[in-house]
C-alpha cells in the first residue's frame, strides 16, 4: 500500500513539475541549443547558452549567444502554444488558446536589454550593436495571427535566419576575446541562479503594476 501511496504521489509531482512554466521554459532551451549545435557548423558558430550577467538593477538571462564572423546573435526562446498576436512595437503581446487570453511581454523588448547588456560587457573589443542581432525563437505548437516581425521565427526557421547573414563582420580573434569576457563575467549556471533572477524579474514586474 505504501509503495502504491508513494507511486501515486511521485507521478502526480513529475505531472506538475512537467506542466511547470520553468520546465517548459528550459525544454525549450534545451531544444533550441541542440537544434544549432547540430545544425550549424562548429567552425563559424560558437553556442553559449543559459547565461546569466549582472545588470545595474540586479541580473538579465540570456537563453543563447551565438558567436560567429557574421555577428553575435542574442536568441530568446518562447515554449508557447496556442494563437500569438504582436506586433514590434506593442509593450505585451496576446496568447489565446480557444477562449483562453493572457499578455506577456513583448519578447523583442525582453530581448532588448539582454543585447544592451551584452553591448555593454564586449565594448571594450569595439563591438557595436551593427554587430549584435537580436532574435526570438518560439518552440511548440504556437501559431502568429498577426504578421511576425523579421527576427521573431518559429524554431524551424531560426537556422535559416542565423545562416541568412553572410557579410564577414568580425574576427576570429574578436569572438576568442568575446568569449572569454562572457565566461568570465557569467553567473554560476544553478537552480539558485535561476531562483534569483527569477525573483528579481517577479519583482520588477510587480512594481510596474
Amino acid at each position: 500500500m505504501a509503495i502504491l501511496i508513494f507511486f501515486a504521489f511521485t507521478t502526480i509531482f513529475a505531472y506538475i513539475f512537467i506542466r511547470s512554466a520553468w520546465f517548459k521554459g528550459k525544454f525549450g532551451e534545451f531544444f533550441v541549443n541542440l537544434m544549432f549545435k547540430i545544425c550549424l557548423p562548429k567552425e563559424y558558430y560558437e553556442i553559449i547558452h543559459n547565461v546569466t550577467l549582472k545588470t545595474e538593477d540586479g541580473t538579465t538571462q540570456i537563453d543563447h549567444i551565438i558567436l560567429s564572423v557574421f555577428g553575435i546573435f542574442v536568441v530568446e526562446t518562447k515554449n508557447m502554444k496556442g494563437w500569438i498576436f504582436g506586433s514590434k512595437e506593442q509593450p505585451f503581446w496576446t496568447q489565446q488558446i480557444f477562449k483562453f487570453k493572457a499578455q506577456f511581454q513583448n519578447p523583442l523588448r525582453q530581448n532588448y536589454k539582454h543585447v544592451q547588456t551584452l553591448g555593454k560587457l564586449l565594448s571594450v573589443l569595439g563591438i557595436g550593436d551593427e554587430k549584435i542581432f537580436s532574435l526570438v525563437v518560439f518552440v511548440g505548437d504556437s501559431k502568429f495571427k498577426t504578421k511576425m516581425p523579421e527576427n521573431v521565427t518559429y524554431c524551424n526557421e531560426a537556422v535559416s535566419y542565423i545562416r541568412s547573414k553572410k557579410e564577414i563582420i568580425m574576427s576570429y580573434e574578436q569572438i576568442s576575446q568575446a568569449k572569454g569576457i562572457i565566461m568570465r563575467n557569467m553567473l554560476e549556471r544553478s537552480f539558485k541562479t535561476d531562483r534569483e533572477h527569477t525573483k528579481h524579474v517577479k519583482t520588477i514586474v510587480e512594481n510596474k503594476n
